[in-house]
């Protein structure tokens, strides 16, 4: 029998993260760690690892817990409150694909460092022409001696400005779009022939383009010793995972906004909520967030699952729905509420820009189709 209710542990984590958005998050924090160098707050985020947050999806023996469904409680929450801390691309990207395709002495040398918040790590794998292709790497990594050297170019590595080290897929064989012959590699920020250039991405976020020139790093730098190509996939299909439950979070917020404007905002003398037809509208954005809430409760714990077709199929089931219901609310919000939505100072804008870029992250709605389709 299914179950679809939360246990006790996961509404214990989903108290305190929503707890933690409505108390100790307002929106005006959040506008100034988006103004600053590092786009976030290093005291938020020490917080995050104080009440055991960046411990999520880790390995049990390392001090880690819960998985897919505790980590879409904390990313539900983290898109109530638009959060700009790096949780997805520490936690849910490079700690992850650390712990699928670290060995032991890797995952205890590195894992305790990130859930404590005192090593921030990026994962540097899509590149300018990949798109949505995960195999597609022409970054190159050359046995040297006992090492390593690694050249090429990364895009879009979410937080890499601020990364102390980087998880980078290079190819160490075969061609550039062949799944065989990908590797994953830690690469120190600071190293020589490393270069990030940080930018703000249109949500608040910031991202940034890593290039490696003929960078040399040890042999104990490459993760495991075998290929790579199912942990990267894995570990993209819980990230992907992961911002659809952060979708639902968007989604509510802006449910909520647009029905408290509604019975404010007067025109001929009432408020626009009594209209009928803009009820209706509303009727649609809360039917969009519930069919999304409930396609995820019932296939959120198939990201666990050992068997890939199971997880590829769950996964963009998820994005698809929860991409086109974070459309039908993100639009419909700014819409009913008018040129104000637009602004930059009232919240709904940051909550749709948001939408709107996670519904380009990981696999469009086309992309997914093609994919759900493929697997059936």
């Amino acid at each position: 029998m299914l179950d679809l209710e939360l246990n006790e542990e996961q509404q214990l984590l989903k108290d305190s993260t929503d707890r933690f958005v409505d108390r100790d998050y307002p929106f005006d924090a959040r506008r100034k760690a988006c103004a600053s160098d590092d786009g976030f707050s290093r005291e938020v985020w020490k917080r995050f690892a104080d009440l055991g947050w960046l411990s999520i999806g880790m390995p049990e023996d390392l001090g880690g817990f819960g998985g897919a469904r505790e980590t879409a409680v904390v990313m539900e929450s983290i898109g109530r409150g638009v959060v700009v801390e790096p949780f997805l691309a520490t936690v849910v990207l490079a700690g992850q694909a650390i712990a699928l395709a670290g060995s032991e002495n890797q995952k205890a040398e590195l894992l305790p460092a990130i859930m404590s918040g005192d090593l921030m790590v990026s994962f540097a794998h899509s590149e300018p022409r990949s798109r949505y292709d995960i195999a597609h790497v022409a970054t190159r990594a050359e046995e040297s001696g006992d090492g390593w050297v690694l050249s090429g170019q990364k895009g879009l590595v979410l937080n890499g400005g601020t990364a102390d080290r980087f998880v980078v897929s290079a190819r160490t064989n075969g061609g550039d779009k062949d799944e065989s012959g990908m590797a994953l590699f830690v690469v120190d920020a600071a190293a020589e022939g490393v270069s990030v250039r940080s930018y703000p991405t249109n949500d608040g976020g910031r991202a940034a383009e890593v290039t490696l020139e003929k960078v040399q790093v040890g042999g104990d730098a490459r993760l495991g010793d075998g290929e790579s190509y199912g942990a990267i996939e894995e570990v993209i299909d819980r990230a992907t995972a992961a911002v659809c439950a952060e979708s639902l979070g968007l989604m509510a917020v802006l449910n909520d906004l647009t029905l408290d404007y509604s019975k404010t905002r007067e025109q001929f003398g009432q408020a626009i909520g009594t209209f009928q037809v803009l009820q209706h509208r509303m009727v649609d954005m809360f039917v969009a967030l519930e069919e999304s809430r409930s396609l995820t409760t019932v296939y959120m714990p198939d990201v666990d699952s050992d068997d890939r077709t199971e997880r590829r199929r769950a996964v963009s089931a998820m994005k698809v729905q929860c991409d086109k219901a974070g459309r039908t609310v993100g639009q419909e919000a700014v819409q009913l509420h008018g040129g104000i939505a637009m602004t930059d100072d009232y919240m709904a804008s940051h909550y749709f820009k948001r939408l709107s870029v996670i519904h380009r992250m990981f696999g469009d709605v086309d992309w997914h189709l093609d994919r759900f389709a493929a697997i059936s």
